[in-house]
């Protein structure tokens, strides 16, 4: 058992910053030429990762070695691999940024958004960025309530999608969701008791895809902003699948389209 002076002296974020863990996170960090501003390394793996650390010092980053033990308390048991690095926090995009990028699209290839209605779990939301990057899309929408951080847990699961997938936090996901429609935007929504099937909806045009909670699906008035409702075909026992299963399917129906039109 742990001793009440070993509690208090549990290590700590250094104020300000976030964790990035795991070196897939922290090679993507640097290959976008990012420096984190401390780098924590696990004593016994500094000949493993030499290049990394190697780039990381090139940059600017103080690095530390530190037990296992440490970093292990530190990350509450999540799977460093033996580095942490400590850098500026992500922080989400505005409802304007949106609009202006919207404007600068036009012409280029048509819109794809995947929005988040209700997604609270950090993991899903990494896992979903992370699709949406895979799938070129050109951002994710999520609502200032009910919506999961851009936080350390975040940022691994997405394995570097979330420093690059635009983020875009509204105060009104069914108002955002009307003012896209105005723009052109096609919006259609998943749900499992819909009619028709996600491979019958054109999704070659501008598109944003919502996706609802797991259990609870989407809130009324997002509903009612859609445009159409699409289900996912389900053969199997299970009723619906993972949010970012989902959104990774539904993302890349669109891909499947749009190749196949061009």
């Amino acid at each position: 058992m742990k001793s009440t002076s070993s509690r208090r002296n549990a290590p700590r974020t250094p104020e300000g910053l976030d964790q990035v863990y795991g070196v897939h996170a922290l090679q993507s960090l640097l290959d976008r030429g990012e420096t984190p501003r401390e780098l924590w390394v696990q004593a016994g793996v500094e000949k493993r990762l030499g290049e990394l650390l190697g780039k990381a010092a090139e940059g600017g980053a103080r690095i530390k070695e530190q037990p296992r033990d440490i970093l292990d308390q530190l990350t509450q048991g999540a799977t460093h691999q033996g580095v942490v690095a400590f850098c500026a926090p992500l922080t989400p995009e505005g409802e304007e940024s949106l609009w202006l990028k919207l404007r600068a699209w036009k012409g280029e290839r048509a819109p794809l958004f995947l929005v988040l209605d209700g997604v609270t779990d950090v993991h899903n939301f990494g896992a979903c960025l992370r699709s949406a990057d895979a799938a070129g899309a050109h951002g994710v929408i999520v609502a200032k309530d009910k919506a999961a951080p851009l936080n350390a847990t975040v940022r691994k699961v997405a394995c570097g999608a979330a420093e690059v997938v635009p983020v875009y936090q509204v105060t009104n996901l069914a108002r955002t969701l009307a003012k896209l429609k105005e723009k052109g935007v096609w919006v259609t929504g998943t749900a499992g008791e819909a009619s028709a099937s996600l491979y019958q909806i054109d999704l070659t045009g501008p598109v944003a895809l919502v996706m609802g909670a797991e259990g609870k699906g989407m809130r009324r008035l997002t509903r009612e902003a859609c445009d159409h409702l699409a289900k996912l075909p389900m053969a199997g026992q299970v009723s619906s699948l993972n949010v970012s299963v989902a959104a990774g399917i539904c993302l890349f129906e669109a891909v499947r389209q749009r190749q196949l039109a061009s």
